[in-house]
């Protein structure tokens, strides 16, 4: 049976549909959940994507972490359902306490839009499993405010703890301490990351087909747990 992955939409949210094709490109069923939805569909894993949900006031994912489908994400991810936020999904994962810390604007003040190169620090989440530690790829980034930021107790735990799953080469886009591009929960199911995997899933468009291994390392996680 393929796994089915949630790709939630909220209003404002900019990329949800290539997160879904990103699904299905990786072999899985992508399942498109609203916003207002009260129950998950029986979706094996919740993607939150890219975007600005509910316009951005308030705080990058403060409303959208209220929304009524978000209540059951949080259950779930609790519980252990695989949770992957995008850019703004890494937002409102941090906004729902699923993930320590807060995303800050950009220090330089300016929206960024570049292909950016990363490290995979932590191979062993549900969401990394297909890459080595230590590899390099290459994604698109584009934010305002993705500035990591946490206590330099957190920081610390993070880092003792393996949790830091991916982190800036070469230029640091926005600010963000140790040059954290993404990081998990303790047990490894719930993911966030600010650059853009669903957009480096094919020649076409991606600077690189390097954003893929996210998706199918999901889809062969929960395989293996069936």
């Amino acid at each position: 049976m393929t796994a089915r992955v949630g790709v939630v939409t909220f209003p404002g949210s900019l990329d949800d549909g290539d997160a879904r094709r990103a699904v299905r490109l990786a072999g899985g069923e992508p399942v498109a959940l609203w916003h207002r939805d009260t129950d998950l569909h029986q979706v094996d894993a919740v993607v939150l994507p890219g975007g600005f949900s509910y316009g951005d006031y308030l705080r990058c994912g403060a409303i959208a972490r209220f929304s009524p489908i978000m209540e059951n994400i949080i259950a779930g991810a609790r519980e252990g359902m695989p949770v992957l936020g995008i850019c703004n999904g890494f937002q409102i994962l941090c906004e729902s306490h699923l993930l320590p810390g807060a995303l800050t604007r950009n220090d330089h003040l300016h929206f960024v839009c570049r292909d950016q190169k990363l490290r995979i620090e932590n191979a062993g989440t549900a969401w990394t499993s297909d890459y080595e530690a230590g590899q390099e790829i290459t994604v698109p980034l584009k934010n305002g405010e993705g500035g990591y930021v946490a206590d330099e107790r957190t920081l610390d735990e993070l880092e003792a703890e393996g949790r830091v799953v991916a982190r800036y080469l070469e230029l640091n886009p926005n600010g963000s301490r140790r040059d954290i591009a993404g990081i998990s929960n303790a047990a490894g199911n719930v993911v966030g990351l600010m650059p853009h995997p669903e957009h480096a899933v094919e020649p076409l468009t991606g600077p690189t087909t390097e954003g893929l291994g996210f998706f199918t390392s999901i889809l062969k996680r929960l395989v293996t747990a069936r």
